[in-house]
């Protein structure tokens, strides 16, 4: 009865967010295309997976997500598994392997209660860093890997000019929040890919065809390679950044309604994704925070934005499949890396958020009693707010340093402890002295009992 009370009620919420503001709904729901089309369209060209299975199963994630979350949250790429498995030519079947085992590892996290664990221990500065760090990611992405590479006025259709126009634009959606910045950009960079001269005649377009699901097990050394090349890689950035930081943001984005996910749901659903997808060929699919704040940024404000781009993907993956490659793989990448941009810096700003909550504002309210350990004043708020800034600016700077989100995570952790030290210590001291004086006060109230029974006797 509850579930059916919860579904009912996201079901009115995502109805009446589609008809209050269908074209920021359907705007938010290409927020996070920057980050999928580059790396669907790569491994689906390198052979590592199947680009039909891929639109089938992440629409359909995309609609029961949307449907019981009620929260834009997005299907993004595991971005460790597809970079190596497009830098090393992943198969198929290496591909699905490193898949299956994220799905198993976060199955077995999440039922064992060690994501909430983790989400209960891991400081809210070092999920903050690691949501800032992707985020700066996705900006230095779009600069190197899709501005920077074109000229400033050749070829005519994809160009620095038309990066500037676009950028021009975001500012003045900045300005005017309900214009529906990526369903502008996005329409009219599918009309240049469509009017582009294709290079050949295998890229001619569009071809039709009936998806035919043909389903199949890794063998081999395929276990090996995408377990250790990239699954293990992959691992911290899906507990991290996709579910501590896609339930973080969550709460930010979304402080009233719908209810904020657990920890333990989001990595189920990502779980339950893989280990069905990933038998068929699909990509390797997770809830990345990256993808949440570009949807948010560009008008989503409910899972109806994420089923509407799910139902697209279905339609697409059943009845073309492979067939819209080429016209993706025409898609301006001026445009792309300028959408790619204004996502990177909508995650990178939840670091404003950094010192709301406990451990700064609530320092005011304690005990006067434990303003004072060991004979030194505890931190003020001031200093506790530049500990959690820089907290989070290692933690950050960690990822985008190493390019590895474990190691971010564990310098954050690291000097998040460092900064604490001196005042666990101070109270460690503090309450073996309390213990010695309760402990010395007792024997004198037992002293002077017996001294009172003494006199009473003379």
């Amino acid at each position: 009865m509850a579930l059916r009370q919860h579904l009912r009620s996201i079901t009115a919420h995502n109805v009446r967010t589609l008809k209050t503001s269908p074209l920021a709904e359907l705007s938010g729901s290409l927020g996070d295309l920057g980050t999928l089309l580059p790396l669907m369209i790569a491994m689906a060209l390198n052979g590592s997976v199947d680009l039909a299975s891929t639109l089938v199963f992440s629409g359909l994630t995309n609609v029961f997500t949307g449907a019981f979350y009620g929260l834009p949250l997005p299907v993004q790429p595991m971005k460790a598994i597809a970079s190596v498995a497009i830098s090393q030519h992943f198969s198929k079947q290496e591909t699905a392997a490193a898949g299956l085992t994220m799905g198993a590892a976060v199955l077995v996290l999440s039922a064992t209660g060690l994501l909430r664990w983790l989400n209960r221990v891991v400081p809210i500065p070092v999920v903050k860093g690691i949501q800032v760090g992707a985020g700066l990611a996705l900006v230095i992405s779009a600069g190197t890997s899709l501005v920077m590479p074109l000229g400033w006025v050749q070829p005519a259709y994809d160009n620095r000019i038309w990066a500037i126009a676009a950028f021009v634009l975001l500012v003045v959606a900045s300005l005017v929040p309900r214009l529906p910045y990526a369903l502008l950009v996005f329409a009219f960079g599918i009309i240049i890919a469509a009017g582009v001269v294709p290079g050949s005649e295998s890229d001619s377009g569009l071809h039709a065809g009936i998806w035919r699901p043909s389903p199949f097990v890794p063998r081999g050394n395929a276990w090996k390679t995408g377990a250790v090349d990239a699954a293990i890689p992959q691992l911290p950035l899906t507990t991290l950044n996709s579910i501590l930081a896609v339930t973080s943001l969550s709460a930010t984005l979304f402080p009233d309604y719908p209810p904020t996910p657990s920890t333990t749901s989001i990595g189920m659903s990502v779980a339950i994704a893989n280990l069905v997808g990933c038998w068929f060929g699909a990509m390797p699919v997770c809830h990345g925070s990256g993808g949440l704040a570009g949807q948010y940024r560009f008008g989503a404000r409910s899972g109806a934005s994420i089923i509407v781009l799910g139902s697209v993907k279905l339609v697409l993956g059943l009845f073309v499949g492979d067939g819209i490659v080429p016209l993706l793989q025409r898609f301006p990448k001026s445009l792309l890396g300028i959408m790619v941009f204004a996502a990177g810096v909508e995650l990178a700003k939840v670091g404003q958020t950094v010192n709301d909550g406990r451990g700064v504002w609530e320092l005011a309210e304690e005990d006067n009693e434990d303003r004072r350990v060991g004979g030194k004043t505890r931190k003020s708020r001031d200093d506790e707010i530049k500990d959690r800034y820089m907290v989070m600016l290692i933690t950050a700077a960690g990822c985008l340093a190493f390019k590895n989100d474990a190691v971010g995570f564990f310098a954050g952790l690291l000097w998040h402890w460092g900064l604490k030290a001196p005042e666990l210590y101070e109270r460690l001291k503090n309450g073996r002295g309390s213990i010695k004086l309760r402990h010395d006060t007792h024997r004198a109230e037992q002293g002077e009992g017996l001294l009172d029974l003494r006199q009473d006797d003379a």
